[in-house]
């Protein structure tokens, strides 16, 4: 939440940087549309579920929520898919140390562009029970 992602498009390359404050944390680059994707694949992907760690403190910043919450896409859209060569670096930062991620290599990068909803999350651990 305190950070400051940003896409753009420059030329044939998607530009990707995160922001923490004024200092660069992340700067990710990729080919913009070198490849079309074959589509079905990839909405069977959207189909499955998505996780993420929901994080709450209270006023005297002692867990009061850590819960681990399943959710889906819904209404998906597909309005096109690609691949192509893409590029990261990772940065030092004392509150944003995404360096520390054990990046050994790009595999592979894609985009997409889509219209879709996310839907409302069910909790499936709490970790402060």
């Amino acid at each position: 939440k305190l950070a400051a992602p940003k896409i753009t498009h420059e030329s044939e390359t998607l530009v990707c940087t995160l922001h923490y404050g004024s200092v660069l944390c992340v700067s990710a680059t990729m080919g913009y549309k070198h490849h079309e994707l074959d589509p079905e694949p990839l909405l069977r992907n959207l189909a499955r579920p998505n996780f993420m760690i929901k994080i709450i403190p209270h006023v005297d910043c002692t867990p009061r929520i850590c819960e681990l919450v399943r959710y889906y896409c819904e209404d998906v859209t597909l309005k096109g898919a690609w691949s192509g060569p893409a590029a990261i670096e990772l940065f030092e930062h004392v509150s944003c140390d995404v360096s520390r991620l054990p990046v050994r290599g790009v595999v592979s990068g894609s985009h997409y562009i889509t219209d879709l909803t996310l839907g409302l999350g069910q909790v499936v651990f709490d970790y402060l029970a």
